[in-house]
């Protein structure tokens, strides 16, 4: 392999998790629960036929377990942590209810791209988790020689990826929905740089996204994903501007 040419991602969310769960100080150390496995082995049979040259995870024990699942009985490399693809580091938010947190977290990827924009208040700016994220993915590209690759990462790691694909940057991740488990299928063409040493991904095709295969046609998935991790419906508009701040502040 020369390292140009057409390369696939097979871009995956991790499985069901319970961040509510007994005895969890840190939502960072959540494992998956009996579903979230469950819905990582549906992925597992779905990608039983295709060959992966590498694999990588960010680290995070619901990622490492999701891609140890997906791969299992299979030669291969062992997956490895690319840190870059780590969740967008949140800020605190005092919310009254789980109904509230989820809404806040399912609205605040719509105003990524306003400038100065983070995930939640006091959290990691979305530009600078683009810069992040699309710099591990180049990375990935220039580091080693594979065609096929499984990465395995988190809800917002994956629009930002897919609003990188789509040309649209953080104007379009609100529309991404990444159900738990799901994956996403990108091809790239990678040609070489051609004034300095390297590669440039010339052009990024979507093949299919937010597929999961426990349920291909969603018919079991009224629910977007945060309100099925916070066990919530939440089905009215935007959340008021004071909701979830101390005296509106």
């Amino acid at each position: 392999m020369t390292g140009t040419g057409r390369r696939r991602v097979y871009l995956m969310r991790h499985g069901h998790v319970d961040y509510f769960a007994p005895g969890i100080s840190d939502p960072r150390c959540v494992v998956l629960t009996e579903l979230g496995r469950a819905q990582a082995g549906a992925a597992r049979d779905a990608l039983a036929g295709v060959s992966f040259d590498i694999a990588v995870h960010s680290g995070l024990p619901r990622t490492i377990e999701t891609a140890e699942i997906v791969l299992a009985g299979r030669a291969g490399p062992a997956p490895r942590t690319v840190e870059g693809f780590e969740e967008l580091k949140s800020g605190w938010l005092l919310a009254e209810s789980r109904e509230e947190l989820a809404a806040r977290l399912a609205f605040c990827f719509d105003a990524a791209a306003a400038t100065g924009a983070r995930f939640l208040p006091d959290g990691e700016p979305f530009a600078a988790a683009e810069a992040r994220i699309t710099a591990a993915m180049q990375s990935l590209i220039e580091g080693a020689l594979w065609k096929t690759a499984l990465v395995v990462a988190h809800e917002g790691v994956n629009r930002i990826l897919l609003g990188w694909a789509t040309g649209g940057g953080l104007s379009t991740i609100g529309a991404f929905e990444q159900d738990l488990a799901c994956i996403n299928v990108i091809d790239l063409d990678v040609t070489a740089r051609e004034l300095t040493p390297g590669l440039r991904i010339e052009r990024a095709i979507l093949k299919s996204v937010n597929v999961t295969p426990y349920d291909f046609v969603k018919a079991g998935l009224p629910r977007t994903s945060l309100e099925h991790l916070f066990d919530v419906d939440f089905g009215r508009g935007r959340p008021p501007e004071g909701w979830g701040r101390p005296n509106g502040a």
